[in-house]
């Protein structure tokens, strides 16, 4: 049994462990309700706190961001001179109104992820998983040359089975097939399903693998986003998985509400640029070839924004977007996200809208995978129907959707939730739409989905049982990590 003297060393060894820490939390100056978390546990669970803050705090945060921009610069030059092209050759603001809100509102977008957007789309809007999912295997159906795909999770189950044999029998004639997943969102995938597509020649890769073996437990930093790319000039993003669940076929969460777009045009040559750097960061393997960026002919008119984000890129870009869209607006705003956390700016942005005589309506989940998420937005219901935000949950089923639109003339359609994680650690694609029919289609569905829904009062809060009180003040203080 370890003497007194081993247990007075390792309580010595922790604690002078945390002074460390708190040091390096405290030149890192990340978030404040972060970093008093982080404190906190390494005061008063010195030991436990060393540990976890080694694993998942900070410092491996920043190895994982650095190795990312290491390989990131291999190519960043030849990919960024193909963005120039295709934003040279299919500009914006040939195709946008002149709207001066609306070309403001492009300005920012474009200044805080340095990235363009291009007119020239076509863009289909589902939110209907069975035919989103007959419009996702058309379009690999569809493919010549190559299909790259690119998600969060995958299951092996009949949905993940089906898209696997197509994407084995496109291999077979001729087609490359790659496929990018997210080793945490997919970490219930078997080796031997994954084998079996190798074997079938799609080439399949995860996104910073994690394993106590491999001693890597990269838990943060997940490649969130959801992207499908064909042949260069058609593509496919939005907030779906590849699983049975996303298609409404589990019991345990009835019918799945998501928000998918299909896109033609240029803006589909921009997401092959997203997945080329990805998929280079994974394996190595260089996606710079003329075949992967054929000329991009104009499919439509209308103008998409693409917005990658991450822990790689400029700090905070989604916040920047939402913030600034909801500032601005002068008559609506209306919010769809499944896992609804926001940090107080956010909630400030979207009282004082409502303060000002903006119509601000949020639709929630009343049922989420995810309780303690669930229960941190209901933290923020009083504060937010006090300021005159309207809040309705939807009752049919999962709502997994994430969705802003702004004044029937701007939308946001993309992977990421309205919370810390999203915003500010995972890997995130976002589609700004400036396009004022594509627009009064989401809020169409938006007005559609309250029939299913219930709006929540302010005696519903008040009138919460006092283990509902504390169940919101836990899951509002673990805001921080949520």
């Amino acid at each position: 049994m370890p003497s007194f003297e081993f247990w007075t060393l390792v309580s010595l060894a922790s604690y002078v462990c945390a002074i460390v820490a708190i040091i390096d939390i405290l030149i890192k100056r990340r978030d404040p309700r972060g970093m008093i978390a982080w404190i906190f546990a390494l005061i008063f669970l010195p030991i436990a706190g060393v540990v976890l803050y080694a694993l998942i705090g900070y410092p491996p945060l920043y190895r994982k961001v650095r190795r990312r921009e290491k390989r990131k610069r291999i190519i960043a030059a030849a990919l960024a001179a193909r963005s120039q092209a295709t934003v040279a050759a299919h500009p914006a603001d040939t195709a946008l109104a002149t709207d001066a809100s609306q070309r403001a509102l492009m300005a920012m977008a474009s200044a805080v992820s340095e990235t363009s957007p291009t007119g020239g789309n076509t863009v289909e809007i589902h939110h209907d998983a069975e035919k989103m999912f007959a419009a996702l295997f058309a379009m690999i159906e569809s493919a010549r040359s190559h299909v790259h795909l690119e998600y969060y999770i995958y299951a092996d189950d009949e949905t993940g089975r089906a898209l696997g044999d197509l994407l084995a029998r496109k291999v077979r004639e001729g087609v490359e097939v790659r496929l990018l997943l997210d080793a945490v969102g997919s970490w219930k995938l078997s080796r031997a399903f994954v084998r079996d597509l190798q074997s079938r020649g799609v080439r399949v890769a995860f996104f910073l693998p994690w394993g106590l073996t491999t001693r890597r437990l990269n838990i943060n930093c997940r490649n969130h986003r959801k992207l499908v790319v064909v042949d260069g000039v058609h593509a496919v993003i939005g907030s779906h998985n590849i699983a049975d669940e996303y298609r409404g076929r589990k019991a345990r969460f009835g019918p799945w509400r998501d928000t998918t777009l299909c896109i033609h045009g240029p803006a589909a040559a921009q997401l092959q640029e997203i997945f080329a750097e990805d998929w280079h960061f994974a394996t190595r393997e260089s996606l710079l070839a003329e075949r992967y960026f054929p000329t991009v002919d104009p499919a439509g008119r209308q103008v998409v924004h693409i917005i990658p984000s991450g822990p790689d890129r400029r700090p905070r870009i989604l916040d920047h977007l939402l913030f600034a869209a909801v500032s601005d607006a002068r008559h609506a705003v209306l919010l769809i996200t499944p896992y609804f956390v926001p940090d107080n700016a956010m909630l400030l942005a979207l009282e004082s809208a409502a303060l000002r005589g903006v119509r601000v309506r949020l639709l929630l989940p009343s049922k989420s995978d995810h309780w303690m998420v669930l229960w941190a937005g209901r933290a923020t219901y009083q504060e937010l129907l006090e300021a005159g935000v309207e809040i309705y949950e939807y009752d049919r089923g999962m709502l997994h959707s994430k969705v802003v639109v702004v004044d029937q003339r701007w939308a946001m359609v993309g992977s990421a939730n309205m919370d810390v994680r999203s915003f500010r650690i995972n890997f995130e694609l976002t589609s700004i739409l400036y396009d004022a029919d594509a627009a009064r289609l989401l809020e169409a569905d938006f007005d559609a989905l309250l029939a299913s829904s219930h709006r929540v009062l302010p005696g519903e809060i008040a009138a919460y049982s006092f283990g509902q009180q504390l169940a919101l003040g836990a899951a509002r203080m673990a805001t921080p990590v949520l």
